[in-house]
């Protein structure tokens, strides 16, 4: 079976900066070993069956963690991260709280009907709960299927991208990443936020860039983030891995804005539209 096209952004922090309740169940969970990358989307599926399965809203209290090493996340001049290990909790249950919050908020009363065997304010009630409990007040990992919102990419720096091929295209090792400084990522999407903001107003990519930084706020400024293909990859041979040129392609719009190189922005726009409009159409057909 295929892991999950789910792509992903997500957050580090030092453990030794974490609330002491949250640090306590990450030392827990990392006695049994993080979480390999490889594995992550079937764990997330795994836990998300088993909990429609035994007829409950929301996933178990299974708490599974990434780490990552300081020496992983290349650093700025102006920027660096905590001491390691670097932890991002897979808040999964959080997650699927979160989403259930915003399907109550944007599907129609008939489409709640359908999917739930229990009331709508009581799923509102226990989702609600389930979230006040996060430490933070945010999850660590945000993701999309099928697709990765472009202004996400203004947070990277398009050198630093890691591409790992593999003999087939369906092997879990397989991956394309780019790891940032969170002061870099944050000085990345206020940037971005601003051209795009006075060129394009305040919304579409203006939103999603105001609302990923606003979610970057909740973490500690010593953490790292990482964008992450996630099982979008298998989608993609080798040769489409290897000439994507989405970072590349969003940071340069962003500099043709700033400029006002409308021509510019055009022709990359164009590239981006021709890459990620192929997955859209798998999404459709299947």
């Amino acid at each position: 079976m295929p892991r999950p096209f789910v792509a992903y952004l997500r957050v580090y922090e030092p453990l030794s900066e974490l609330d002491a309740p949250l640090a306590a169940k990450v030392r827990k969970a990392l006695e049994t070993g993080p979480m390999p990358r490889a594995e992550v989307g079937d764990r997330e599926r795994e836990l998300w069956l088993r909990s429609q399965l035994r007829k409950k809203l929301l996933p178990g209290e299974s708490f599974d963690v990434m780490t990552i090493s300081p020496a992983e996340v290349p650093t700025s001049d102006t920027a660096r991260v905590g001491p390691g290990p670097l932890v991002c909790p897979l808040d999964l249950r959080a997650r699927s709280a979160a989403a259930l919050v915003g399907f109550l908020a944007s599907s129609q009363p008939i489409l709640q009907d359908a999917a739930l065997d229990v009331a709508a304010e009581t799923v509102r009630s226990r989702a609600s709960a389930v979230m006040a409990e996060l430490a933070a007040g945010a999850v660590h990992v945000i993701s999309t299927t099928w697709t990765v919102p472009l202004p996400w990419f203004a947070l990277v720096d398009p050198a630093q991208r890691r591409v790992v091929l593999a003999s087939a295209q369906d092997d879990p090792e397989r991956q394309v990443s780019w790891r940032v400084a969170m002061a870099d990522a944050r000085r990345r999407i206020a940037r971005a936020l601003k051209v795009v903001k006075a060129s394009l107003g305040d919304e579409g990519p203006a939103k999603v860039l105001a609302d990923t930084g606003r979610w970057l706020e909740h973490f500690h400024p010593l953490s790292a983030v990482e964008l992450d293909y996630g099982g979008l990859v298998q989608l993609l041979n080798d040769k489409d891995l290897l000439e994507d040129t989405s970072a590349v392609d969003v940071n340069a719009i962003v500099d043709a804005l700033e400029t006002g190189d409308a021509e510019e922005v055009a022709l990359r726009y164009e590239t981006l539209r021709e890459f990620w409009s192929e997955l859209a159409r798998r999404e459709r057909h299947g």
